[in-house]
């Protein structure tokens, strides 16, 4: 099977994925956060009946509804290509990942929709203690439209409450507590959305500064600085105290994702953490190159952060590609062989069924239920598949991180200034402040290529590969569908691009 099949065709549909996924999340966490901090905004107008927090609030309304519209488009498209280009990973799975998806579209979604034109047209229109109520609802429906979305993403990640029926060749679910509520959903949820109000409060400060520099609507621009960087402290402290936690998971489920990141090949007790350095590219799984051209290191804190141990063995891709028998770790080569097996009983129970044998059937079924959990490892077709790309980890996990330690430095320095009331004389601040929004945007795009590319080969982690995952299509046919919608994303974000920079021109509106 793996030999006839048009890997083109894989790659192809892979790289629309991550194009549509990467446009996508440029607009989703601006959406996820400025929404909490509009709604904090409105509730201090409505305190205070101050009619300056009232222009304040209308204003960052108004471009929160220009980002929303624009990222709804590209959501549509992106859970569309799972029929289109992954339509046996939807047979598959579609039984469980389907679920949040669906609770996503009919609850989240409509208690979103329910409130955002009551938000947006609701001025003069219904009383002040219902407007504020929408605003706080349209916050809560977006994150909750997140929090499914992360969950199904989660279980690709972590695949509990799943047992896989020979009978359908399908994964179906059995707890949709476990789905739900696993530890791994719930770090991505809490990481994802305390990372997208540290965007959103990096592009508050942004469009603020921006007006500062230029002496225009000062009083606003303060105010909302202010709010932000408070927001943005809190949100930036959290994103990394749950980072760590996420890091721990990661080593826990995903262990070779982390030997990725870090660049471990080889397995050792208290390894460190490289704070910094040059991926050898030529370095591969078996050889004895070394891994890097240059590195400065942490000594001990990755067994820390891995294992909540300062006394303990972190595997490297070595082990976890050719097994570690001292440590007890099954390699993926020893996984294919039995995945393999389990492939072969799987067949033989399904003739055997086919031809009305019900005792080989039953032979092969048991035979089937002692390897069914590396059934995934008998489609690869090396051991060293099983490594994800190295270099592209290691630097998207290191920007994360390095950015993520400057945005609460820069949040608090503007604190600083602002409590002194020199803020707008700071030029160098400001100038540099008008840029902060799009290093956010890098660190949340790397963050999902950490996610995302440090799982592969794996559509879900150890069951099912991309190559099996896929659609029937030609590599041919998803290359044009791959450009249109370059076209189409490219469009969509130079008009967003447009139209915020002319609000931003024009500001808030004057009394």
């Amino acid at each position: 099977m793996l030999e006839s099949m048009d890997l083109s065709m894989v790659n192809w549909a892979r790289a629309q994925f991550a194009l549509t996924a990467m446009y996508h999340w440029l607009f989703v966490p601006l959406t996820l956060g400025i929404t909490w901090i509009i709604a904090f905004f409105h509730t201090i107008y409505v305190k205070t009946g101050n009619e300056e927090w009232k222009r304040l609030t209308k204003f960052w309304m108004k471009l929160f509804g220009i980002n929303f519209a624009i990222g709804v488009a590209t959501g549509i498209i992106l859970e569309f290509e799972f029929g289109t280009n992954w339509s046996n990973y939807s047979w598959m799975v579609g039984d469980i990942f389907g679920a949040p998806l669906a609770i996503e579209g009919i609850f989240a979604f409509f208690l979103e929709a329910t409130f955002f034109a009551v938000m947006f047209f609701g001025w003069n229109r219904v009383s002040k203690g219902f407007h504020l109520f929408s605003t706080w609802m349209v916050a809560v429906g977006s994150n909750m439209s997140a929090v499914w979305i992360l969950v199904a993403n989660a279980w690709m990640q972590y695949p509990v409450g799943q047992a896989f029926n020979p009978d359908t060749a399908r994964f179906e679910m059995q707890s949709f507590a476990e789905v739900a509520f696993s530890p791994y959903a719930i770090n991505k949820f809490t990481h994802a959305t305390s990372s997208s109000m540290l965007t959103a409060a990096l592009f508050i400060i942004s469009i603020s500064s921006w007006y500062l520099l230029r002496g225009r609507h000062q009083l606003m621009a303060k105010r909302s600085i202010i709010v932000a960087a408070v927001l943005g402290v809190l949100a930036s402290i959290f994103t990394i105290v749950n980072g760590d936690e996420s890091a721990y998971e990661i080593a826990q489920v995903q262990p070779m994702k982390l030997a990725a990141i870090e660049g471990l090949y080889e397995g050792t007790m208290n390894p460190g953490v490289v704070a910094l350095g040059i991926v050898n590219r030529d370095k591969q799984v078996f050889d004895n190159k070394d891994p890097f051209l240059f590195e400065i290191q942490i000594p001990h804190v990755l067994g820390l952060m891995a294992n909540r141990s300062f006394n303990s063995f972190v595997p490297g891709m070595k082990d976890l590609v050719y097994g570690n028998p001292d440590y007890d770790i099954l390699g993926s080569a020893q996984k294919m062989v039995r995945g393999k097996q389990a492939i072969a009983s799987l067949d033989a129970y399904r003739q055997a069924k086919k031809s009305g044998d019900e005792e080989a059937a039953g032979t092969h079924l048991a035979a089937f239920n002692e390897t069914k959990e590396f059934l995934g490892y008998g489609y690869l077709t090396t051991p060293e598949e099983a490594v994800p790309p190295v270099a592209l980890s290691f630097y998207s996990f290191h920007v994360m991180v390095v950015l993520g330690s400057l945005f609460p430095l820069i949040f608090l320095v503007y604190l600083y200034f602002a409590k002194k009331g020199t803020l707008e004389q700071k030029k160098w601040l400001l100038g540099f402040g008008t840029i902060t929004y799009f290093l956010g945007i890098i660190a949340g795009q790397a963050g999902w290529i950490v996610a995302e590319v440090g799982r592969q080969p794996w559509s879900i982690q150890g069951l099912l590969p991309v190559t099996i995952a896929r659609t029937n299509l030609t590599a041919g046919t998803v290359q044009t569908t791959f450009f249109i919608f370059l076209f189409l994303f490219t469009a969509l974000l130079i008009a967003e691009i447009s139209i915020m920079l002319k609000q931003i021109s024009i500001g808030p509106e004057e009394n």
